[in-house]
């Protein structure tokens, strides 16, 4: 049975939702009538919690049934999400990881900084695990806060394999709270996740739930009139890019899941009334993006991607996959919803905090649909001439200042000449150390070919934009310039030389690159051991991208130089140009990747080399 089939089997609701009790149906036939799994299944168990120094885990398949069609997931010890593993700051842990599937697997320990050996990527920090065999991991953990572990081999992470990690600090101390979550988000889908890209290769919008409709087109009439109306829509057919398209997935395929539950069957996290209560966010999933909030709850945000921040109070957080926020929070009523749409709108996924089990408060509607806009598309630019820009053919739009479209013709590559390209074409800055980051865009030739469809040429740089869809909701959203990290750098010297690597694809085909270039046609980027370097990721797509330097830290700064936090993985959203800096102290072979599964298996991967 196809995702399709099961879509149009079960109603629509109940498909986004999933099962009450839907997740790995231990000891059952996958060849189960979805009736009979519904109904046996006893799933809603608490994720098993791991301790200590040493740790097995055992990596294999298992049925799993989450919207009432049975399917082969990949679990660890038996359990989706996978064990939580709880770590001491300064101890030696030694993980054994046995493989029994009948392909090889890994463990990547995401975030963790670790010898590159340890790193769990296949073809890069080591071979991978053979079926049959056992890999050992061990490494002295050196850091405190909430991380994840994932696998790293083919489409697994997708499946069911991925787990959270939680690092108690060396010295006792850290957050003052009197309960702890984990809340791990992720998503699901019943169909071969190579299936589903082998769909996106042939046709980019398969999952595009939102593409404009008729409605779309007399409601633009309603409100600007006619002619505006036909020029918006002529405007996107020109370019050939859908203004809906914020992800390349949606609830179409993708049941989404908060600690391996479905919305319908509502994980609960108890609570006492006048506690504080601290929630860890992990973003597990393949291919989503969330926005979390708690209706009725703010959000003070006290750690990103494991490490402490100043705190600040929000209503509302986003986050992709490789990122974690831990929040803490105060309730005072019985019970409240923990909501994580998704960006594109087409579904979401949701627990409750709550004083006894079985309590619930009200779901909120998804949030309406958000176009994208030009500033989206284009970066800094006169939005004030957007209004006439609508009808423009392209022989106009060649001129429009902030992109350059790489279907259109008669393109002037002639400014390219004579431009000094280093690492698939982007140069250093001068050997003196560097105030701030350049904003001057350098494309490089191999940007110039049918795997880009577009280039910005003025990307905007700003850290305080929330992204599409959460602008002037009138809630409070985290910015990543709200975000500043307890103790300032862990490094205090300035830039030595930039790096600029623009983030690259073809919509239509699915490529996804650096440069242009996929992984496998690339070379490595070549880092001096000891060096404090710039990288400035330039995004030339119209996609956000959740960025995942293994091995060292990112250190975020802002567009004038100025710190702003240490960071594993940074959402670069589009026709943005963002910044930060990374002391080389990690000899090895290393992986830089969006953390979106899809886009690094399409060819968004680098190998980083420290030597």
């Amino acid at each position: 049975m196809t995702t399709r089939t099961s879509l149009a089997a079960l109603p629509r609701r109940r498909f986004v939702q999933g099962l009450a009790a839907g997740g790995v149906l231990a000891g059952l036939s996958p060849l189960l009538t979805p009736a009979r799994a519904a109904t046996d299944t006893v799933a809603r168990h608490a994720t098993p919690v791991l301790t200590g120094t040493e740790f097995n885990l055992e990596v294999a398949e298992l049925p799993a049934n989450f919207t009432g069609a049975p399917r082969m997931a990949t679990a660890i010890n038996g359990s989706i999400p996978a064990p939580t593993l709880r770590w001491r700051e300064g101890d030696e842990v030694t993980i054994r990881v046995t493989n029994r599937l009948r392909e090889a697997t890994s463990i990547h320990w995401h975030g963790i900084i670790l010898p590159f050996q340890m790193d769990g990527v296949p073809g890069i920090s080591f071979a991978g695990i053979p079926p049959g065999e056992t890999f050992t991991y061990r490494f002295r953990v050196e850091q405190s806060g909430t991380f994840w572990y994932h696998s790293h081999s083919g489409m697994q992470e997708q499946t069911g394999m991925y787990g959270a990690i939680v690092i108690e600090p060396r010295d006792g101390g850290g957050v003052r709270a009197q309960r702890d979550h984990v809340v791990l988000l992720s998503d699901w889908t019943d169909d071969d996740p190579m299936r589903v890209l082998h769909k996106l290769k042939a046709q980019g919008d398969y999952y595009n739930l939102n593409e404009p409709t008729a409605m779309d087109f007399f409601r633009d009439v309603s409100a600007n009139g006619l002619s505006a109306a036909l020029d918006k829509r002529r405007m996107w057919n020109q370019m050939r890019m859908s203004p809906t398209d914020l992800g390349d997935l949606s609830a179409r395929t993708l049941t989404y899941l908060m600690n391996g539950t479905t919305p319908a069957g509502n994980w609960t996290g108890l609570f006492k009334p006048g506690e504080r209560v601290r929630l860890r966010f992990i973003n597990g999933a393949a291919n989503t993006f969330y926005d979390v909030r708690i209706p009725g709850l703010k959000l003070t945000v006290v750690q990103a991607d494991g490490v402490n921040v100043d705190a600040v109070t929000v209503d509302e957080f986003r986050f992709g996959p490789g990122e974690t926020y831990d929040v803490v929070v105060q309730p005072k009523d019985d019970a409240y919803t923990v909501f994580a749409q998704s960006m594109e709108r087409t579904g979401y996924a949701r627990g409750t905090l709550a004083v006894r089990e079985g309590l619930q408060a009200a779901v909120p509607q998804l949030d309406p649909v958000t176009w994208l806009t030009m500033g989206d598309m284009m970066g800094s630019m006169d939005h004030g001439a957007m209004a006439g820009m609508a009808g423009m053919d392209d022989s106009k739009m060649q001129g429009m200042p902030g992109m350059n479209h790489g279907a259109m013709p008669g393109m002037d590559h002639s400014k390219m000449q004579g431009m000094d390209h280093a690492a698939m074409g982007h140069g250093a800055a001068p050997a003196s150390p560097l105030a701030r980051p350049s904003t001057t865009a350098r494309h490089a030739r191999t940007e110039y070919g049918p795997s880009v469809d577009m280039r910005v040429d003025m990307a905007r740089t700003r850290l305080d934009d929330p992204g599409i869809g959460l602008r002037d909701n009138g809630r409070r959203v985290l910015t990543l310039a709200d975000l500043h990290t307890v103790g300032g750098p862990l490094d205090p010297r300035g830039a030595e030389r930039e790096l600029e690597l623009h983030l690259t694809g073809n919509m239509e085909r699915y490529t996804w690159s650096f440069d242009g270039v996929a992984f496998g046609s690339s070379t490595p980027v070549s880092l001096n051991y000891g060096e404090r370097v710039r990288i400035i990721l330039h995004n030339d797509t119209m996609m956000t991208h959740p960025m995942h330097l293994h091995g060292m830290w990112s250190e975020l700064e802002t567009s004038d130089g100025q710190f702003q936090a240490r960071r594993h993985t940074i959402p670069i959203q589009p026709a943005q140009r963002v910044s930060f800096l990374v002391t080389a102290d990690a000899m090895g072979r290393w992986a830089w990747h969006c953390h979106l599964m899809l886009h690094m298996d399409a060819g968004m991967f680098r190998e980083v080399v420290v030597a």
